[in-house]
Order: structure tokens, then sequence, then C-alpha cells
């Protein structure tokens, strides 16, 4: 990496980190956080870790469509992706959670969720893609 390029990078995290940024993506954090303990909470506790697997699904979904709407439609307000990507959906969304869920369930389940929600969801977020780009078209 040249001199250039470090600089460049350096600029780009200062830029990042403005406090605008950083509070949208702390509202949107929060947000998305409520957002998901209220949908886990209307499923029974014995069906929490396939109720975070629905969470991450629709997540990766959602964000498919933000990063078509982010890419193809470059005059969205400029805290659109920190707020809604970064901060609700990644409020929204927990990896974390799953692996923890997992160690509850029986051997072939858990082997079984822990290896079709990454996939699941990275399926989720192209079809969410392909799906805001071809409403974009219309």
């Amino acid at each position: 990496m040249t001199e250039d390029e470090r600089r460049l990078l350096r600029a780009r995290a200062r830029d990042e980190l403005r406090p605008a940024v950083l509070g949208v993506v702390a509202l949107g954090g929060a947000l998305g956080a409520v957002a998901r303990w209220a949908l886990v909470g209307l499923f029974p506790e014995t069906a929490s870790a396939w109720a975070i697997f629905g969470v991450n699904l629709s997540g990766g979904l959602l964000m498919g469509v933000l990063m078509a709407l982010v890419t193809d439609l470059p005059a969205l307000p400029e805290l659109t992706r920190p707020f809604l990507g970064v901060g609700v959906l990644g409020g929204y969304t927990t990896f974390s959670t799953y692996v923890a869920d997992a160690l509850d369930l029986p051997g072939a389940e858990a082997l079984a969720y822990l290896v079709l929600t990454p996939v699941a969801a990275l399926l989720a977020v192209a079809v969410g893609v392909r799906l805001a780009r071809a409403a974009l078209r219309r």
C-alpha cells in the first residue's frame, strides 16, 4: 500500500466517524435491536433459535434491497447507508446470538442451523438486490 493510499484510508475513516454518522448509527442500532427483540418475543422461547433465523433471513433480504438502492439511486441522503445498513439492520440482525442459540439445539439440528443460517442470509441478500433492481427498472 502506498503512502497516498494510506492517507486516503485515514481520511475516509475520519469522515466515517463524524458525530452525525455516529449518531445515526447509534439511533439505528437501537431501533433495529428493539425491532428484533419485539419480533423474537412473539415466539415461544423453545423456538427462539428459529425466530433468530427468520430475523437474520429477513435482515439479509432488507440489506440486499438497501445495497441496490444506495448503489442505484445516488441521490439518497448521505446518512441513509449508515443509518439503515450499519445501524438499523446491524442492530436487527444477530449472528452472535445465532451461534449461541445453536448450542441449545440437538446435534443434527444444530449443525443444520449453523450451516443454513449464513447460507440462507447470503442468498436473501442476493434476492433482495434482484428484487430491488427489478422494482427500480419499472
